[in-house]
C-alpha cells in the first residue's frame, strides 16, 4: 500500500515536476522574448534609418538645382558653389550608407535581416548608377569603415560595368 505523503514529499516530488517541466518551458520561453526583442531592436533600427533617407530626401528636393532627382542627372554644368553643395550631399549620403551597413549589415543574415538590407542595397544601386556619385566615391570613401567602402564600391564598379 502506498503510504500518505507528507507535506516534505509532497513538496519534493512538485520540486521535480517544477525542474522536469517548468525550467524548459521557462527556458523557451525567455528565448522566444529575446528573439521577438531582437527583431524589434532591428524595426526600430531599420525604421530610424528610413526616416533618416526620407530627410535626406527633402535634403535632395531642397537643393533641386543640383539635378540630383534625375536618375543620371541633367549632364549641366554646375557652378563651383553647387559643385561643393552636391559634393556634402554626396557625404550625408554615403554616411547614411555606412550607418545603415555597420547596424543592419552581415555575412549571413535571415530572412528578415535580408529583407531590411536588400531596400538599402537598392538605394546604393540606384546611386551608384549615377555616374557623379561613382565619380565621387574615392573623395568620399577614405576614412570609412573599410569593408563598407569596400562593399559600395563593388556596388559601383558592378554598376559601371553594367553601363558599358
Amino acid at each position: 500500500m502506498i503510504a500518505a505523503l507528507t507535506w516534505f514529499e509532497w513538496a519534493e516530488a512538485l520540486s521535480y515536476l517544477v525542474t522536469i517541466f517548468g525550467l524548459p518551458l521557462a527556458i523557451v520561453v525567455f528565448l522566444a522574448e529575446q528573439r521577438k526583442e531582437q527583431r524589434n531592436d532591428q524595426e526600430e533600427i531599420y525604421q530610424r534609418l528610413s526616416d533618416e533617407y526620407v530627410n535626406f530626401q527633402k535634403l535632395v528636393l531642397d537643393h533641386a538645382d543640383l539635378g540630383l532627382l534625375r536618375a543620371q542627372g541633367d549632364g549641366a554644368e554646375l557652378s563651383e558653389e553647387q559643385q561643393e553643395r552636391k559634393l556634402a550631399i554626396f557625404n550625408i549620403l554615403i554616411s547614411l550608407f555606412e550607418r545603415a551597413y555597420l547596424l543592419v549589415y552581415e555575412e549571413r543574415m535571415d530572412k528578415q535581416t535580408r529583407r531590411l538590407w536588400q531596400s538599402w542595397e537598392d538605394y546604393m544601386r540606384d546611386w551608384c548608377r549615377r555616374m557623379d556619385f561613382r565619380a565621387a566615391l574615392p573623395e568620399l570613401l577614405p576614412g570609412e569603415d573599410e569593408d563598407f567602402a569596400a562593399h559600395i564600391q563593388s556596388i559601383a564598379d558592378a554598376e559601371a560595368a553594367n553601363r558599358k
